[in-house]
């Protein structure tokens, strides 16, 4: 047989769509050509896969070898082609067995001896694979992640000798084995570690119970970083739908880590980071930060240092849940459904309204660097809080607060309300829903009639307040949302909020 058909995947954007690796052998000088828009690293597979088929004692034919990588308009990266290249050659060569083939679904890169090293995207693949019925043949390395699908069949494999064997019937693979969650996980930072700050931890709660954006201002040393750090430990964990959402972002940026399966994750990107960085991109486009946080908190650290562009990039992701990030010749979609916190300084010495009269900022210092942070931005984030110094005898006075679990425990009964009542959580209401589930009671709309009045707060926080607001009712347990929930919830869009227009 002069022509073999192996089956495989490429990576595009959350996507992993099939590509059929189809080898010829024909008569004329020795050669061996890659098209079907190979990248450099796909390119790199000819010498990978040369001299791991000599090095395990195959028959490199000495024939014009033609690979293609159908479709031929799809960009294929990575070394994932090596393992289908390679029993593609062997199968064409009448060294393998071809029959078994069309029933299986290879991806591996090969070192040079022939072994398997892991490739990045398994679980993408493996979801793809399930809907496809084919058996899934991984790199050991990888299999473990994709074998947290259910219902797929994943072989895991060491070697290129290995997955030969397997085909032609002499020592079959094993199925991956189920994973394993018994290794306790470290705890997350505790909420009884924060001293005081009694305004703060009722915010940290109110966004947790309802995925609510949140921005933290306040002098240095006040607990701002403290506080977001604790916010993950205070989600609900995810459930299996969630957890695979979120691995599967991990692992097509290489990080997944059996170890946080169905943790929250907690991103704190440094200031200096790109536009691409946060929201994603490259030649071949790969998620960013607000993808990796994807059911996770994403923490901005000195909000106002972040560059411009990377600040407005955070917009549309925050309404929708999503980016797209476009390119050249390329075009991909990337879940993007995280819990913003943010903090910052109120000036740039972060001393403003000091009582010692610390701060030396101009009124210009001051409007420079809150005015970058636009009103548009502003307005996507819900609850704006002030978190103020507490002095030696405050600290010294301040008793033990609630630690993470008890506030979890209203924070679950808060969402399970939620769930029930319309299926999701309050952040991500829409309009029909506001009108829907978030409509206040008549003294409650009084109450906010004159606080969009003088504030001057646009339509959307208009929403945004109901939302947290019925948050706060389901805190309480209260059916509806009465005047002291709306009360509660225009207090969050006071300060920085309220130049929001």
């Amino acid at each position: 047989m002069s022509l073999a058909l192996v089956h495989t995947r490429a990576l595009d954007g959350m996507d992993a769509p099939p590509v059929v690796v189809e080898v010829h052998l024909a008569n004329g000088l020795p050669a061996f050509n890659l098209v079907g828009l190979p990248d450099t690293e796909v390119r790199e597979a000819r010498e990978r896969v040369r001299a791991a088929l000599q090095t395990g004692n195959f028959e490199f034919p000495q024939r014009r070898i033609t690979v293609n990588l159908a479709p031929a308009d799809l960009p294929k990266e990575g070394g994932r082609f090596d393992l289908p290249i390679a029993v593609g050659i062997l199968a064409a060569s009448g060294q393998l067995n071809a029959a078994t083939l069309a029933s299986h679904e290879f991806a591996g890169e090969l070192s040079l001896s022939g072994e398997l090293r892991p490739i990045r995207g398994a679980l993408a693949m493996a979801l793809q694979t399930r809907a496809a019925g084919r058996t899934l043949i991984l790199p050991t390395a990888s299999a473990q992640e994709a074998a947290r699908v259910r219902d797929v069949s994943v072989r895991p494999a060491d070697s290129l000798l290995a997955v030969c064997a397997h085909l032609n019937g002499q020592t079959l693979l094993p199925d991956a084995p189920p994973p394993s969650d018994s290794a306790p996980l470290p705890a997350p930072p505790d909420l009884a570690d924060v001293k005081g700050q009694l305004e703060a931890r009722r915010a940290l709660e109110v966004a947790a119970a309802g995925s609510h954006s949140l921005l933290m201002y306040g002098p240095p040393g006040t607990g701002k970083s403290m506080l977001a750090q604790r916010l993950a430990g205070i989600l609900p964990p995810l459930d299996e739908a969630a957890a695979l959402e979120a691995a599967a972002v991990q692992s097509l940026a290489g990080h997944f880590d059996p170890a946080s399966w169905g943790r929250r994750t907690f991103r704190a990107p440094h200031h200096s980071a790109s536009a691409p960085a946060i929201v994603g991109g490259g030649a071949i486009p790969g998620p960013g930060e607000i993808s990796m946080a994807h059911h996770g908190v994403l923490f901005l650290d000195e909000l106002p240092e972040f560059d411009r562009r990377v600040l407005e990039a955070l917009r549309e992701p925050l309404e929708s849940g999503h980016v797209e990030v476009a390119r050249a010749r390329r075009r991909a979609r990337f879940p993007a459904r995280f819990q913003l916190v943010a903090a910052m300084n109120p000036c740039p010495c972060g001393y403003l309204g000091d009582a010692r009269g610390r701060c030396r900022c101009t009124p210009d210092q001051v409007a420079r660097y809150r005015g970058k942070l636009s009103g548009p931005l502003l307005d996507r984030i819900d609850l704006t809080l002030e978190v103020g110094a507490l002095n030696a005898a405050e600290l010294e006075r301040a008793e033990p607060g609630e630690d993470s679990a008890t506030v979890l425990a209203r924070v679950l009964a808060a969402r399970q309300r939620q769930q029930a009542r319309q299926g999701g959580n309050n952040a991500a209401l829409d309009a029909a829903g506001v009108v829907r589930h978030c409509r206040p009671d008549d003294r409650g709309r009084q109450v906010l009639a004159r606080a969009v009045e003088s504030l001057g707060l646009s339509a959307r926080s208009h929403d945004r307040i109901l939302r947290v607001a019925r948050t706060i009712a389901d805190l309480a347990g209260a059916e509806g949302v009465a005047a002291p929930h709306v009360a509660e919830a225009i207090q969050y869009r006071r300060g920085l909020g309220a130049s929001a227009r």
